[in-house]
């Protein structure tokens, strides 16, 4: 359902609002329009409104902040304990690298498959920053370029375990997957030759809206750091 399109009672905006939720159209973090907004996009009372936010917060959906509005929770965060050890523990960056490779495969499968246009111009628009801005940057500053671009590929799979489970593996890993890419920088004298074309083809395939392509190209990239860090 498009916003101007009349609903009837407090329901209907409840499921409506729930399945933007289920369907990726409202990823964990996002925040909510206003009620006066939703208000006047859904033809439907400031009442019913709040009553709808508050059964999404009830239902652990969302949380309201005073002052700060309504943003949608990550629903794996209170049910997924991640473990952690060392980042310098080679054993757990191979196995951080393996989980990327299948965890960022779909995701991008996904995104080429489910991405609407405009998420599609965006992406575009971070893979054409990333370039510039990596230029010369330390490997702590690539590192968090490269999670960028793959965390807004994830966040444009409309699938909701893809994107709670990314936003959250790579907030628990970051430290471990700098430090494989640190490792090898440090092993090879150089940041790691074809990362810049993996990411080319990974970006093409998605724009071309073929997953299959998509997916092979986002394995292949993260198992090829998988191979240096291996021999590092």
């Amino acid at each position: 359902m498009k916003p101007n399109e009349a609903l009837s009672t407090q329901e209907t905006l409840l499921q409506h609002l729930t399945g933007l939720i289920a369907t990726g159209e409202l990823i964990p973090g996002a925040r909510l329009p206003s009620e006066r907004r939703m208000a006047t996009d859904y033809a439907v009372s400031r009442a019913s409104v709040r009553q709808a936010v508050q059964t999404l917060q009830g239902q652990a959906l969302i949380e309201t902040r005073h002052g700060g509005g309504s943003r949608c929770l990550n629903l794996l965060q209170t049910h997924l304990q991640l473990p952690q050890s060392g980042s310098d523990n080679r054993t757990l960056q191979l196995d951080v690298m393996e989980a990327r490779a299948l965890l960022e495969g779909e995701a991008a499968y996904y995104c080429a498959l489910r991405a609407s246009d405009a998420q599609l111009a965006a992406l575009a628009t971070e893979y054409q920053a990333m370039q510039l801005r990596n230029q010369g940057k330390s490997t702590l500053h690539k590192a968090k370029e490269d999670l960028t671009f793959h965390t807004l590929i994830a966040e444009s799979s409309h699938h909701l375990l893809v994107v709670s489970f990314s936003q959250l593996f790579y907030a628990r890993y970051f430290n471990a997957i700098h430090q494989a890419l640190f490792t090898t920088l440090k092993r090879y004298g150089r940041y790691p030759q074809g990362i810049a074309q993996q990411h080319e083809k990974i970006h093409r395939a998605i724009q071309a809206r073929n997953p299959e392509l998509a997916r092979t190209e986002a394995r292949e990239h993260i198992l090829y750091t998988r191979s240096l860090l291996e021999k590092a």
